[in-house]
């Protein structure tokens, strides 16, 4: 802060308010070219930062303690001094940093051991808030990649007024709301009878601590230093993109005075197939075939892929081989195509058997040649009993009757009870 005034740390206070009227003087943005005006700005108001910091013992001994932090009301400070400005800001003017706007003020030397610095870098802006926003995805457009354009409305700095929000040569007046700070003190209930102060930027001069007159101000933006302008975007998903990955419209969103526009991100979301799922590169689906294609095999089409081509399997069974309930067979190359390359995954079918429905056996004489085509049940090694019993059963029945009504957890009634445990106890059954 005694940089930025061109004091030592031991200066009195008539010292220091010498030092800022110097200041304040030299770079008020009405005493400098029009070109020079917004760097004068920025400078005048870190002058006058500094002077409230350092002229206030409070304030001083907060500075002093917690360093910027202490006054920035998005960090959680005790303020009031407005989050515009924050010691990046002044580094950056006094030295450069990341780049300065430009020489340092007349009068202020350099921090020890690093020289005056005269010159500096180019400031670089500091960059607006990103807009982050899901966008859903078929994967049949994952697949194939997709190209979309649509119409995007957003606020470019104001053309007229170049973002000062006046007419040419209008001069501002402290905002009588926040005292030209920029900020404002509320208080925010944050239980019962219990309230906590906190400081948020003043919403009459938009956090900027001056105002323009309503005939000073710039015709075109209202003295809202920005307008709106509409533009039509392309958004571009390269095929074999997954879901979670982010997609980047460089400089897309809002742009407020003295900083670059952020960005528009949208991040992918994949919605569910019906027919396929996906993991990584590769694809699965189930494929459906009846008890004599698991038998005797197949020639056919069994599923339509993402770009509408047909995949058709030839199984044969010449040496008797039998597909099974469950049984996985691999295609290779028929998966999602993987980015930036000509390679692609593979396709995983699962085998699902649609067995007959309950009476499609007409007569004893299929039955007959249905048990001689198949093979009859396995030998037993085991000794035949001496008591045999022929019993009933129940065709219907299900596993959650496998030990239900007991306590058993190895049954299947334990679902059943974690239901009751969900819905709250029940009344005894006798």
């Amino acid at each position: 802060m005694q940089e930025v005034l061109g004091i030592t740390n031991g200066a009195s206070k008539a010292e220091i308010k010498k030092a800022y009227h110097k200041a304040a003087l030299s770079h008020h943005p009405d005493k400098v070219a029009e070109h020079e005006r917004t760097e004068a700005e920025i400078r005048f108001k870190n002058a006058k930062q500094a002077y409230e910091i350092l002229y206030d013992e409070e304030k001083r001994h907060l500075y002093d303690t917690h360093g910027m932090s202490a006054f920035d009301p998005s960090r959680g400070g005790p303020g009031g001094m407005g989050a515009e400005v924050d010691l990046d800001d002044i580094l950056a003017q006094m030295f450069g940093g990341m780049g300065g706007m430009g020489g340092m003020p007349p009068g202020m030397g350099g921090m020890p051991g690093m020289g005056g610095m005269p010159g500096g870098m180019g400031r670089k802006p500091r960059k607006g808030k990103d807009v982050e926003q899901e966008y859903e995805v078929t994967l049949e457009e994952l697949y194939k990649g997709k190209t979309t354009r649509f119409s995007n409305t957003k606020n470019i700095v104001c053309e007229t007024c170049k973002g000062s929000g006046g007419k040419e040569k209008a001069k501002t007046h402290s905002c009588a709301v926040c005292g030209g700070k920029g900020a404002t003190a509320r208080l925010r209930q944050v239980g019962p009878g219990l309230v906590t102060q906190e400081t948020v930027p003043c919403t009459t001069c938009d956090g900027s601590g001056s105002l323009y007159k309503e005939k000073d101000k710039c015709k075109k933006c209202k003295g809202k230093k920005v307008t709106e302008s509409k533009k039509v975007l392309e958004l571009y998903i390269p095929r074999g993109s997954r879901e979670g990955e982010r997609i980047v419209l460089a400089g897309e969103a809002d742009q407020l005075p003295d900083q670059e526009p952020g960005d528009i991100v949208f991040e992918l979301v994949e919605t569910p197939h019906d027919t396929f799922q996906r993991a990584g590169n590769d694809l699965k689906a189930e494929l459906k075939i009846t008890l004599a294609e698991a038998l005797t095999g197949f020639n056919r089409v069994v599923v339509t892929h993402l770009d509408g081509r047909g995949i058709q399997l030839h199984i044969q069974q010449p040496q008797g081989k039998i597909l099974t309930p469950g049984q996985v067979i691999k295609v290779p190359g028929e998966g999602m195509p993987v980015k930036k390359s000509d390679a692609r995954g593979n396709l995983f079918l699962v085998v699902k058997i649609d067995f007959p429905a309950d009476g499609w056996i007409k007569d004893d004489e299929t039955i007959k040649k249905i048990r001689e085509a198949l093979p009859g049940p396995a030998k037993s090694a085991e000794p035949t009993p001496d008591i045999i019993d022929e019993v009933e059963v129940d065709y219907d029945a299900t596993l959650s009757d496998f030990g239900a009504g007991s306590d058993d957890p190895r049954g299947g009634g334990e679902w059943e009870d974690d239901e009751e445990e969900e819905s709250g106890p029940q009344c005894a059954t006798q």
